[in-house]
């Protein structure tokens, strides 16, 4: 074990979009950062998505842990799949392994394949059962895996990258400015995690947050958005938002007031100036 003396994050789908950018948020601010994800070198990124086809995306492990080893803390790039829940948990334990601890996880990765954006007579069961198992049962093995150590250490800290379709309902249906039940129904189960942990483990030093990033514009949106329907619909934020957000969250005392609670996290940024405003 090589212990550390700065504070640890485990940022999970960290190769690109709001998992890179809350990544890069953290490490500047002191961080050690461990980052998952199924893409781990340049060039290996594809879009699985209903509408993806299988076209590349662009990046990777290997250039997120690039930009923040320049910043002069330690990185760590760990393969990571959600329909893998046993890597995930290997990963975590890596990090406790070489580093000592985890002190905050951010639960990003999602699972990004077919099923997400069709509509519900469209929803086959094997595609809602590889969604759930994607998006809510892995988080909670790795979650599982990583509170005991937290509660041993005296706290820590979980975020979990939640969505406005958990708690709303669109105004039109799939392709027309609308989002899936798939997608929808398996985040509105993921968000009930963070109320759970404070409930329960808010005693014992862990605090706990769902973020909802709002409409943002990541690499993988800005290529399907006009085949998804939602080009035109919602103003995009850059994935900067909410990944300052999520650096704000683990580090500012102010914060733990909003332990368990639905942070919004385009509204927040603005409120707090944690982020230029981007509208114009």
């Amino acid at each position: 074990m090589t212990q550390t003396s700065r504070p640890v994050a485990l940022v999970t789908g960290a190769s690109r979009g709001i998992g890179k950018a809350a990544a890069i948020a953290l490490a500047e601010a002191g961080f050690d950062v461990a980052c998952t994800a199924r893409t781990l070198n340049r060039g290996e990124g594809i879009d699985d998505s209903d509408t993806g086809n299988g076209a590349p995306l662009p990046g990777s492990l290997e250039e997120t842990t690039e930009l923040i080893d320049a910043m002069g803390v330690r990185s760590m790039a760990l393969f990571g799949d959600v329909l893998l829940p046993q890597t995930m948990v290997d990963a975590a334990m890596t990090v406790i392994d070489k580093w000592g601890r985890i002190d905050v996880l951010v639960n990003n990765a999602i699972y990004t394949g077919p099923g997400g954006m069709v509509r519900l007579v469209d929803l086959t069961p094997e595609q809602l059962e590889l969604r759930l198992q994607g998006n809510v049962i892995t988080q909670l093995i790795l979650t599982q895996a990583v509170l005991p150590s937290m509660v041993a250490q005296g706290g820590g800290t979980i975020i979990n990258v939640s969505s406005h379709v958990a708690v709303s309902d669109p105004f039109a249906p799939v392709g027309e400015g609308g989002w899936g039940f798939g997608y929808a129904a398996t985040k509105a189960a993921f968000h009930k995690m963070a109320p759970m942990i404070m409930l329960e483990l808010g005693d014992q030093g862990i605090t706990a947050f769902n973020v909802d990033p709002g409409f943002v514009d990541t690499e993988k949106q800005l290529i399907n958005k006009e085949k998804t329907g939602l080009a035109g619909h919602y103003v995009g934020a850059p994935p900067t938002v909410p990944g300052n957000v999520i650096a704000w969250l683990a580090t500012d005392p102010e914060a733990k007031g909003l332990t368990g609670s639905y942070i919004r996290a385009q509204k927040l940024a603005l409120e707090r100036n944690l982020h230029p405003d981007w509208r114009v």
